[in-house]
């Protein structure tokens, strides 16, 4: 009963901050370059710094970060950037393996990271909407939002997107202090587990080499 209790006041404190964010931003959505990888590792930088979105305790330079991309981007995994009006790059947002082992390669796991000047404006529902749409024309199935610190800003982003609780591990980090929960958010994309997919096709054809 103490865990539902838990559960039902994140989702509320999540609808209440949805209820209270500004209208999105005017943003471009593309496609992420190589020529992205020093503002993305400043926004990852900050957030590995300051927040629980990343379990990482010390921030990974530009080489590696571009090395992350470049494993992402070479099995045709999105890889998203948001440009304000200005053009500057104001957050990112990719999927990636869940798990290495192969029966998962149906299964798509959403990251999204933001700038400062960007939470609670709406970039994040975009990115993720934007991430949703590639990856279920890909013929991903279900994706997968594993939310570190149990963010109620990012639980309402995703469940305003379709995502539901999928369960979740208390004390699942230790971090800037204190102790970290994790809850697990999926949602079906395309015709989800109805039906047997196509094993020649992306992404059953992923980790056969």
């Amino acid at each position: 009963m103490a865990h539902l209790a838990v559960t039902d006041r994140l989702w509320q404190t999540a609808r209440t901050i949805l209820e209270r964010a500004a209208y999105p931003m005017t943003i471009t959505i593309r496609a992420a370059t190589l020529a992205d990888i020093p503002a993305i590792t400043a926004i990852y930088r900050h957030s590995v710094l300051t927040g629980t979105a990343s379990y990482e305790i010390a921030a990974p330079d530009e080489a590696e970060m571009a090395a992350r991309m470049e494993a992402i981007t070479s099995q045709s995994y999105p890889y998203l950037i948001a440009e304000d009006k200005d053009g500057s790059l104001i957050g990112y947002a990719y999927g990636s393996a869940f798990r290495a082992r192969p029966a998962y390669r149906w299964l798509v796991e959403d990251s999204i990271y933001l700038s400062p000047a960007a939470q609670g404006k709406g970039v994040g529902k975009a990115l993720l909407a934007s991430l949703i749409e590639q990856c279920t024309a890909l013929g991903f199935r279900q994706m997968i939002a594993v939310i570190g610190g149990a963010s109620p800003a990012s639980i309402g982003v995703h469940g305003s997107l379709g995502f539901t609780h999928a369960g979740g591990i208390t004390g699942s980090g230790f971090k800037l202090g204190g102790w970290l929960d994790t809850v697990f958010m999926q949602r079906a994309l395309g015709d989800g587990n109805t039906n047997i997919p196509d094993e020649k096709a992306y992404p059953g054809s992923l980790f056969k080499g």
